[in-house]
């Protein structure tokens, strides 16, 4: 219990480089890996963090088809499960740049912003309004925590590669944050 707790206190976007080791992971560049001395710890943490919190939010939208009853929601969880495997596919790419092997150090993590695997389930059991609500908290929060990780990368990361892709992130994150917030007035979802 208490590694859980100092793993969620070092969750914040400052603390981003010391995240991997607080939990026993320490990413290392590959030797001889094209571009590798150019990542920092930070930006192999960051890399590694976001991949499950892109993969969870993606699974999370992947649900709305069945269990929203609203058109406009349905649209923008598909829209956003797109811009999500995008995501998972760039984030991928700079991973391998870094040489960091995709150890899955967060595997069964549930931490801030990322959809956890209750949340998971409960929005597999609900539909209509109650999906609604758990589907539009679960990606503000996803949506709040990835901006504050890309925050974090911009400024303490090293690598080119990954601070474009977070300021990139950051950018598009921010659209859709306006792009569910405008829905949800719309719906009057609280």
């Amino acid at each position: 219990m208490q590694l859980r707790r100092h793993v969620l206190t070092l969750w914040s976007a400052g603390a981003v480089a010391m995240a991997l080791p607080a939990v026993g992971c320490t990413p290392q560049p590959t030797a001889g890996a094209p571009g590798a001395t150019a990542f920092n710890a930070t930006d192999s943490a960051w890399i590694l963090l976001m991949i499950p919190m892109a993969e969870r939010a993606r699974q999370l939208t992947e649900l709305a088809p069945s269990r929203t009853a609203d058109p406009a929601l349905a649209t923008f969880a598909a829209d956003t499960g797109s811009a999500l495997r995008a995501d998972l596919r760039r984030l991928r790419a700079v991973l391998r740049l870094s040489g960091v092997p995709d150890t899955r150090p967060h595997e069964g993590h549930d931490m801030p912003g990322m959809v956890s695997l209750g949340t998971l389930q409960k929005a597999a059991g609900a539909d209509g309004q109650a999906f609604d609500r758990i589907l539009t908290d679960a990606l503000r929060a996803h949506f709040t925590q990835s901006r504050k990780l890309c925050a974090g990368e911009r400024s303490r990361g090293r690598a080119d590669p990954a601070k474009e892709l977070a300021a990139s992130l950051a950018k598009s994150t921010a659209a859709r944050t306006s792009r569910l917030d405008r829905v949800r007035a719309a719906r009057s979802l609280p």
